[in-house]
């Protein structure tokens, strides 16, 4: 079906999705891990894990770990690097999941390093068909300023923008984290620096102790929360962002169910991510899209798309 033939489907950035659902970064690989596992061709798009100029080696294992309320999880952006992302990775993606849009999560941990990859990857073998956008994810620390994360810092956020804008037309995704102070203005810093959407949120900091041994369930220590206990906090920043900036939202964190997607589209949100529901369970994005098809049909829902932002705050 043409993406301008289904209910579900969504056009952000520029980009014709064939539905919302976009798997999150680091949970979808490049790719060509989930062949034979789940159905890309079933799903809107997914984000790559990151890719950093150099290959990283990551934190120390055990990298994740399950709670009550979801996962915690210190990976360290471990990735092979881009040069071996442009000979190994990116042709599965140029070949395969024609339909399905992709969005390559980058990483950087000096302002320039980000446009560097970029640059990389545009001028690619299979670039063309591999890559739809990008995804700049600013929690990475930045070392050449005593590794306050980019995210913390409008400056900062700005430069990594400009100079990413500069190497690429290709659409632009911001991603932030939730705990910044004022999460509205730093993406509207984003939005005039060139952003064409935003991925809102990224995990929370947090720790989860292994009471037996006394220690940290995870071998950095403490990490990233992720799963149905950031639902709430993922819907409130698209709330809130979708207020002062009029580009797409990526909403992401915490959605398991149709219900939990479509709380982050009432809240502003054109496409929604799965991360840690779909690692659980890679059947369960397919799932979610039908669930969202039998919504909108049994609520007279035309287009999902008109359901976005439509929430009635209290007076």
């Amino acid at each position: 079906m043409s993406p301008g033939g289904s209910r579900l489907a969504v056009s952000a950035a520029g980009l014709d999705f064939r539905n919302p659902i976009v798997l999150a970064a680091g949970t979808a690989g490049y790719g060509h891990e989930l062949s034979g596992v789940m159905s890309l061709d079933a799903l809107g798009g997914l984000v790559t894990k990151a890719v950093s100029l150099e290959q990283r080696d990551g934190n120390s294992a055990p990298r994740v770990a399950e709670f009550e309320g979801g996962m915690i999880n210190a990976v360290g952006l471990a990735n092979p690097g881009l040069a071996r992302v442009q000979r190994e990775h990116l042709p599965w993606l140029a070949g395969n999941a024609r339909g399905t849009r992709k969005l390559w999560n980058i990483v950087g941990f000096a302002e320039d390093e980000y446009a560097r990859v970029i640059a990389g990857l545009e001028g690619a073998v299979g670039a063309a068909e591999a890559i739809d956008g990008y995804e700049l994810n600013l929690s990475c620390p930045n070392t050449s300023h005593g590794g306050l994360e980019f995210g913390a810092e409008p400056a900062a956020v700005a430069s990594v923008v400009q100079q990413a804008r500069a190497e690429t037309k290709r659409p632009l995704f911001v991603k932030l984290s939730p705990v910044l102070q004022d999460i509205a203005h730093i993406a509207r810093v984003a939005v005039d620096a060139g952003a064409d959407g935003l991925t809102l949120v990224n995990t929370i900091p947090g720790l989860v102790i292994d009471v037996e041994r006394r220690m940290p369930a995870i071998g950095n220590g403490n990490g990233g929360v992720s799963g149905a206990a950031i639902l709430p906090v993922g819907v409130l920043a698209t709330w809130k962002v979708s207020r002062a900036v009029a580009v797409p939202i990526i909403g992401l964190g915490g959605v398991r169910t149709a219900s939990d997607v479509l709380q982050y589209v009432l809240a502003g949100a054109s496409l929604v991510g799965m991360g840690t529901a779909a690692m659980r369970d890679p059947r369960q994005p397919e799932r979610v899209v039908s669930e969202l098809d039998a919504w909108c049909a049994s609520h007279g829902v035309a287009r999902l798309s008109e359901l976005r932002g439509t929430l009635q705050w209290p007076s």
